[in-house]
């Protein structure tokens, strides 16, 4: 792994982007509930990731972040806050995706991904930030892990 891999730059999506983007997307999808989850549409990316991240470019409850290295779009992450309820008055934050291509993991891409995510979270005034991964996904667990989030959580599913 040559050395240019780790100054990939994390910066907001634009526009111009957005092919990038949905790309990205796919590659989670096929690589993640692709080979985990056969209720997830693996095409969704494909079909609707371009209407959905022009129109959260510029909605100020969502945030999409690109990393960036040699011109090139090598990940994404993208998330949203939302303001609590009565039953849970807290502002919280939810990463919702994240991706970094293989070539480009362990190079704290994706570590830089989730650090301005945080941030980003914080200046919201979110109290609460929160991500998901499939149970059988040790490697996203044990990433999210080193990044300060832990259990909270867990959803039990069965298959009908």
């Amino acid at each position: 792994m040559s050395d240019h891999h780790d100054q990939a730059t994390v910066r907001r999506a634009r526009p111009e982007d957005i092919p990038a983007l949905v790309a990205s997307s796919a590659a989670l999808f096929a690589e993640d509930a692709g080979t985990r989850d056969a209720t997830v549409d693996i095409n969704w990316p494909l079909a609707q990731g371009a209407e959905t991240f022009a129109s959260g470019l510029d909605d100020p409850a969502r945030l999409t972040l690109v990393a960036e290295s040699d011109g090139e779009v090598v990940g994404h992450l993208v998330g949203t806050v939302v303001d609590g309820s009565a039953v849970r008055p807290v502002k919280i934050a939810t990463l919702r995706s994240l991706y970094v291509r293989p070539a480009h993991r362990g190079t704290l891409t994706g570590a830089r991904l989730v650090a301005a995510f945080l941030d980003w979270a914080r200046e919201q005034g979110a109290q609460l930030a929160e991500v998901t991964a499939y149970a059988v996904n040790a490697d996203a667990i044990r990433f999210y892990e080193r990044n300060g989030f832990g259990p909270h959580t867990l959803t039990l599913g069965q298959p009908l």
